[in-house]
Formats: C-alpha cells, structure tokens, sequence
C-alpha cells in the first residue's frame, strides 16, 4: 500500500535533457542579473546618485538577501528546488521590470530588496538542481553550468551595450528580458528534477568547518566577482575615461573570459586538484586587478578585466560541487549555507565599493577588491581541501 505522504516518481528524461534544461535555468538567471547591471550607469544617471549614494542603494541587495537567508534553503529542502527555482526566477525577471520604472532612490532601494530575495533563492534552487544533474554524469560538470551563466552574462552586457547605444530606456529592455525568462520557466519546468521530500527539515542549519572554509573562500571571491558586474562600466567611464560606445568594454571582457574559464575549469580542476586551482584563480584576479588600477587606459583595463574574469571563473562552481557533495547535510542545505556566506560577498562588495569611492576614488576603491582576491589564494593554500 502507498503511503499517503509519498511523492509520485518523476518521469523519467535523458539525462542530456535535464541538462540542457538546468543550464538553460541558469543562462536565464545570468541574463537577468547582467540586464541589471550593464543599466547601473543609466540608472545611476536617470536618479542623478553620486557613487557614495549609489553605493548605500545598493546596500538594499544584501538586505534581500538576509530576508531570503531563513526561507531559501528550507524551502528547497521543503516544496523542491524545482518549485522554487520556478517561482523565484520569474520573480527574479519580473522584479527587473520594477528597476527600470523606478523614478526616486528610495523606490529602488524596495525593489532591489526584492532583487536580492528573488536573486539568492533563484542561486540555491539552481545549484541544488546542478548538484542532482552533475550525480548522473561520471565527471564533473559544475563549472560548465556556471559557464552558462556566465555566457549569459556576457551576451546580457552586449544586449545591454546595444541597448544603451540606441538610447532605450531601462525599462522596455527589462520588459523583454522579463518575458523572455518567465516563458523560459514555463518550458523548462516540467524537466526539471522533482526533489521534493516528505521529510521534515528544518528552518536553520548550521554548517560544518570544512562549508565555512569554502564559504569564506567563495566569500572573497564573490567580493570580486560583485565588484566588476556592479562598478566596471562606471570605472570605464570615470576613470578609464572611456567613449560611451565603450564603457562596457571592461565588463564584457570579464564576462567572456569568465564564461571561458568556467568551460575548463572542471577538467583543470581534476587533473590539478582543487587546492591548486583556486590558488590560481585568486592570483589571476589580483594580477587583473593591479593591472587596471596601475594603468587605467583603454587597453590596459581590458586586458587587467580579462585575467579578473578568468581568476573568478572557477571559485564558485568548483566550491558550491564541492559543498553538494558534503556527507553532513543535503545538498539542499549545504549550498544555501554556503551560497549564504558567499553571496553576501556578492552584495556587500559593491556598497563598500561604492563608500570607499566616495571617500577617497574609484581607482583606490578598487584596492579593496585586490585585497580579496589575494585573500583568495592565502585562504586556499591554508584550508583543508
């Protein structure tokens, strides 16, 4: 007899489908941030924000995110990450809207708390559901999902160069993008893995040593990784001193060279080891960063923007495979511990930036994002891993 509370089996797709549904989830959850972030400048403008101000604005992601922080992982663990990856990045699309309608500072302080909650649930739930994907392949191939996301990041910045270039405003570019990721979600949905348990779990889980290690590791990485899709089309234009038809130059350098760093990292990782293939991504973001700070040209910042972009690569999807496979929480759980830690490097880094730009410059700010990606190598040689 089948018991009352058991879940009916999911029927059963070829393992190539799931795939290209679960990388389709994050090309989408790519293309929606990267929308975002190559319309800053625009925006920042449209509000007349000084960088001090914009800076405090952006405080409102991280906000979003702790609101998310006791919701996302117990829900995944929950209703099923396929759920709330459905319903998250179709809020994630549609709160996009909101960002390019807003008319006043303190509206887009709302919104981008909603951004936040949407964005980090959205983080969770797809890496769950990449972690359940990468279990039916003999090989890793987290790194190459992440890639996904970064080519969409890359094809969202141009969408977004192209956008600003015939001057259209945020919002109708955000209206496309926003129907292109809801209808997205609705094909996809019925392939994805159907992950719901009956099993009661709980609200907050505490992670081990060995998740905070990884944690503070993508922690300063995604410091970086935040720093360059929020402040680079803003340092091209304040101290690159680029043409307007190039300002986001620097960002899409980043966004090409990560996307191509995530396409390899999986077999380097195995043939290298993890250890050895985050030390090395912490150094090429600190050899990036000193590029672009020691000689703010044209050129020279996008060749430093390129090594950043192929420094950060790796971290994150390395880390979060790393951290599904712990044998002392679900998957579920262990990646929202981690993407927890890491991800409020992710939202905190711009704000900071943004302080210490007002304080002193933008070119000293972006000190403080080379600080953390030598924190990158230091942490990686020290840990356990």
């Amino acid at each position: 007899m089948t018991p009352a509370n058991a879940i009916p089996p999911q029927k059963s797709y070829s393992k190539n489908i799931i795939r290209a549904v679960v990388a389709a989830m994050f090309f989408m959850a790519g293309l929606v941030f990267a929308s975002w972030a190559s319309r800053i400048a625009t925006i920042q403008q449209n509000l007349s924000l000084s960088d001090a101000a914009l800076g405090a604005v952006l405080f409102a992601l991280p906000v979003g995110l702790m609101l998310s922080l006791p919701l996302s992982g117990w829900a995944v663990n929950k209703i099923g990450s396929r759920k709330v990856l459905a319903i998250a990045l179709s809020a994630y699309g549609l709160t996009l809207i909101s960002l390019g309608m807003v008319t006043h500072a303190y509206q887009l302080v709302l919104c981008l708390i909603v951004f936040g909650l949407a964005s980090n649930a959205t983080n969770i739930s797809v890496n769950t559901q990449a972690v359940a994907t990468e279990a039916l392949y003999p090989k890793p191939i987290m790194a190459s999902f992440h890639g996904v996301w970064s080519l969409a990041g890359f094809i969202g910045a141009g969408i977004g160069t192209f956008m600003i270039g015939i001057n259209m405003a945020p919002a109708p570019h955000f209206m496309i993008i926003a129907a292109i990721t809801v209808v997205t979600v609705i094909i996809c949905l019925r392939y994805l893995h159907n992950d719901h348990t009956a099993a009661e779990t709980p609200a907050f889980a505490i992670p081990d040593k060995s998740l905070i290690t990884l944690g503070l590791i993508a922690f300063c990485s995604m410091v970086c990784e935040g720093g360059m899709f929020d402040w680079s089309v803003i340092y091209f234009k304040k101290v690159v001193l680029a043409e307007k038809a190039w300002i986001a130059a620097g960002y899409t350098a980043c966004m090409c060279t990560m996307a191509l760093g995530r396409f390899v990292a999986d077999s380097f990782s195995a043939k290298f080891g993890l250890r050895r293939t985050l030390q090395v991504s912490g150094l090429l973001s600190a050899v990036g960063l000193l590029i672009a700070v020691l000689f703010p040209t044209l050129l020279w910042g996008i060749i430093g923007f390129m090594f950043v972009g192929a420094g950060i690569s790796s971290v994150v999807p390395l880390v979060y495979s790393a951290a599904g496979k712990s044998k002392t929480m679900s998957p579920g759980a262990s990646i929202a511990a981690v993407s927890t830690i890491s991800f409020i490097g992710f939202l905190i880094g711009p704000p900071v930036i943004g302080f210490l730009a007002g304080a002193f410059t933008l070119r000293i700010a972006f000190i403080f994002i080379f600080v953390m990606a030598v924190s990158v190598f230091v942490l990686s040689t020290r840990a356990k891993i």
